[in-house]
């Protein structure tokens, strides 16, 4: 018989790190992660791109703003109840520009590591 199953928050295990995002796992299976990341207050993550993954994401709460393309000159941000999708090898960072915590959750397709740290926005 297949069981349904739960994670309490206090159950995730850490996951992998950008310099000033915190993201712990909940779930994960073949080609599927589940993640929440959270960001302190003013918070400007380093360069990073997610390779082969799909990241599709929901704010729970707090805002972020992401900075990707060439030089980090498109930009879009995002706040409570909002969705977002960083396409595949698009290079980017994070930032959170509110006063408060935010809390995101993050669902992942894909395969290969889950993360690459870059040297800035052109991926050097």
């Amino acid at each position: 018989m297949t069981e349904v199953e739960s994670v309490s928050k206090d159950q995730l295990r850490e996951g992998p790190g950008t310099p000033g995002i915190e993201r712990h796992i909940a779930f994960q299976s073949a080609g599927v992660t589940v993640i929440r990341a959270h960001t302190e207050p003013g918070m400007l993550s380093g360069w990073h791109t997610h390779m082969d993954h799909d990241i599709y994401g929901y704010v729970a709460m707090g805002h972020a703003r992401f900075e990707y393309g060439p030089e980090g000159q498109g930009t879009i941000e995002v706040g409570p109840g909002d969705f977002f999708h960083v396409p595949p090898h698009t290079v980017h960072r994070e930032s959170n520009p509110s006063d408060e915590k935010s809390e995101i959750l993050l669902f992942i397709t894909g395969s290969g590591p889950l993360v690459e740290n870059l040297d800035g926005a052109s991926g050097g």
